[in-house]
């Protein structure tokens, strides 16, 4: 079906997945623009001597290029720093942390890019998110859009897409989703995209080459504390038998974390500040001598303390319910949005790449529970929490 008159921007990141993405839409059809997106040149905060984006930026000009299209480089560097980069250590601060990929697609991508590309008379926006669209229509003939999962499974990116709206999607294509990552490379190379052979980009999702601590460093300064080891027969772990009236009653139960105190274990080291470590962090602590690695159980930014295990089955480790908050709540169909006591079996998971757990969807008063059938480890809060049906993502919340 050819899609003539139809106008596109395209997100040209100068790697391979957008390339291809452009490349399939105008062989179907599509009136295509390239538009760079430059997110960052923050001098206060410097990084390294490298300069990706100046990189990437080049090879998407390359790729327009080759592909006889018009493009330009949009600066949201401005939007970028008040709604992700502030944002982030904002959250760090508090001792949460956040995830600037899921947040760059809902705020940059998603919105003050796609409010460009209309204003340019787009009709669509796309990406080389590795994800599918589908659509169906409600009983009155309404068209409701469905956030599927990409068709490499390796590769699905869907949880990264899971704040977007149906106003969003409505507006956007994911040409690459039906394909996997071999099969776009080798369209790549088949038609002599610079990018064909160009690594996937590493690190945060606006810098590119750059480890998260050094990055938070610039701005939230060292603090020397504590770390504190806390043994696994803590009595935080021994719950005598609980009688709930309801149902309500155990999810609160369950998603309790533990409030330690420097009484709760031994002090086996120093950090240089609490607000750069998270919750199942391994790496970082510098802390020998122990029969299984150390691992961060939680941290108490406001004593500057982190309360450490021993071992991945650590039980400060494991949590079954996790308590999202009214307002942190979002649902891609908001059709199937749950009131107030109704529940809903789905697949869960709590962090990218991590395989779908079994699992149930509370609404209470004030938010909702994610009880799943198995403990989870290290749930953390600030990341995103994502609930499937099959391979459609429905919903979304930041973990409380």
């Amino acid at each position: 079906m050819k899609m003539g008159n139809k106008k596109v921007v395209v997100g040209l990141s100068g790697g391979v997945d957008s390339s291809v993405a452009a490349f399939l839409l105008k062989e179907q059809g599509y009136e295509v623009i390239g538009l760079f997106m430059k997110n960052w040149h923050d001098d206060s905060v410097t990084i390294s001597d490298e300069c990706p984006w100046l990189e990437d930026s080049n090879d998407a000009l390359i790729v327009a290029e080759k592909l006889g299209i018009p493009f330009q480089t949009v600066d949201l560097s401005r939007e970028y720093k008040e709604r992700i980069v502030d944002y982030m250590f904002h959250e760090y601060e508090k001792g949460r942390t956040p995830n600037p990929d899921v947040l760059c697609n809902r705020e940059i991508k998603f919105d003050v890019f796609l409010k460009i590309a209309l204003d340019l008379g787009a009709d669509y926006v796309a990406t080389g998110h590795y994800c599918r669209k589908g659509v169906i229509a409600d009983a009155d003939g309404t068209e409701i859009f469905q956030l599927l999962a990409g068709r490499d499974g390796n590769k699905d990116q869907s949880y990264f897409l899971c704040q977007l709206s149906q106003e969003q999607l409505a507006k956007t294509l994911f040409p690459v989703g039906e394909l996997t990552k071999p099969e776009v490379r080798e369209i790549a190379a088949e038609n002599n995209l610079v990018t064909a052979d160009k690594k996937d980009s590493q690190g945060l999702c606006f810098i590119g080459k750059v480890r998260l601590p050094d990055f938070l460093q610039q701005r939230l300064k060292p603090k020397k504390g504590v770390i504190v080891e806390v043994p696994k027969d803590s009595r935080h772990y021994i719950h005598g038998e609980a009688n709930f009236d309801r149902k309500i009653e155990e999810l609160a139960y369950f998603s309790e974390k533990p409030e330690y105190t420097l009484k709760d274990g031994k002090v086996v080291g120093e950090h240089s500040g609490a607000h750069y470590f998270t919750t199942g962090q391994r790496k970082g602590l510098d802390v020998g001598g122990t029969k299984e690695p150390l691992f961060v159980l939680d941290t108490d930014v406001d004593a500057n303390v982190i309360y450490t295990g021993q071992g991945k089955d650590h039980p400060g480790l494991l949590r079954r319910t996790l308590f999202v908050k009214e307002e942190e709540l979002h649902w891609v169909r908001n059709d199937l949005t749950l009131e107030i006591d109704e529940c809903m079996i789905v697949s869960a998971r709590i962090r990218y790449r991590q395989p779908l757990q079994e699992a149930m969807l509370y609404r209470v008063e004030g938010g909702m529970y994610v009880d799943f059938e198995e403990k989870q480890s290290a749930i953390t809060e600030g990341q995103f929490v994502a609930w499937y049906q099959g391979d459609e993502l429905l919903g979304s919340g930041v973990i409380s």
